[in-house]
């Protein structure tokens, strides 16, 4: 490996802003995160599916007789 071309690999702390704290290595001192496992709702377990705004049921009505105008172009090619 070349000398004088690789960044100095100190210890580091990622700071939440939870107040969570992890010691880790890396080229930076002090690094800072919205959101770590410890208070992320998928890690937590307290994730709430939300259907925002009907989308489900706009996504169902828009290709609702999708299904239908594909069989009658099947009898259709016949």
């Amino acid at each position: 490996m070349k000398k004088n071309i690789h960044p100095e690999y100190m210890d580091s702390v990622i700071r939440c802003a939870c107040g969570n704290e992890l010691k880790t290595r890396c080229n930076k001192e002090k690094i800072s995160v919205e959101i770590c496992s410890a208070c992320h709702p998928f890690f937590t377990g307290k994730q709430k599916l939300i259907d925002t705004a009907g989308r489900i049921e706009r996504f169902k009505r828009k290709y609702s007789d999708f299904d239908a105008h594909a069989q009658i172009s099947k009898k259709l090619q016949k």
